[in-house]
Parts: C-alpha cells; sequence; structure tokens
C-alpha cells in the first residue's frame, strides 16, 4: 500500500511537470495568435477529502491558462476559469494520481 503511494506520487509530479510544460507552450502559441476566449467551468472531482481537493486546485492554478477560484469541498466541486473552453479530464488529468496518492 505505501508503495503504490509512493509510485502514485512520483506519477502525479511528472505529469504535473509535463502538463505545465504542455500548458506553458499553449499559452505562449495563444497569447501571440491572440486566441484567447475567457470562460468559468465547475468541474466535479471524485476526491473526498478536503485535502485532497486543494492539492487538485492548487495543481491547477500552477498550470499556465488555469487558475483555481473556489473549492466546494461538500458537493466536490472546483471552479476553474480557463483562457479558452477545455473539457474536465483536460483541465484535471492529475486527478487520478491525486487519489491514488492521498484517498
Amino acid at each position: 500500500m505505501f508503495i503504490t503511494r509512493i509510485f502514485y506520487g512520483i506519477a502525479y509530479f511528472i505529469v504535473l511537470i509535463w502538463e505545465i510544460i504542455k500548458a506553458t507552450i499553449d499559452v505562449a502559441i495563444r497569447t501571440l495568435d491572440g486566441k484567447v476566449d475567457p470562460v468559468i467551468v465547475e468541474i466535479p472531482t471524485v476526491l473526498k477529502r478536503p485535502v485532497s481537493q486543494t492539492i487538485l486546485a492548487n495543481s491547477i492554478t500552477l498550470t499556465p491558462g488555469t487558475l483555481s477560484i473556489d473549492l466546494d469541498s461538500e458537493n466536490q466541486v472546483i471552479k476553474v476559469a480557463t483562457i479558452v473552453p477545455r473539457k474536465n479530464e483536460e483541465v484535471i488529468p492529475f486527478e487520478p494520481y491525486i487519489k491514488g496518492m492521498l484517498e
């Protein structure tokens, strides 16, 4: 069990770094093109623990082009501002890793 959590923790950091790199390139291109359409979306999460939800919200904020603006722990919903409309899976690709690591 402990080894599994360590694996998910390492995988989470790798995926987070990769998503930050991809998002940085995407935001740079969109800034130059001017193709920006800001939107606020509510993203449901499967994470139940407040600490897991907070780590997810902070991970979203660390990724360029997205910003967590509200976290409703009771209803398991994160309100996120993005520079372009995106699918929920594209905004929170690291959710399964956080779940494996902390839940």
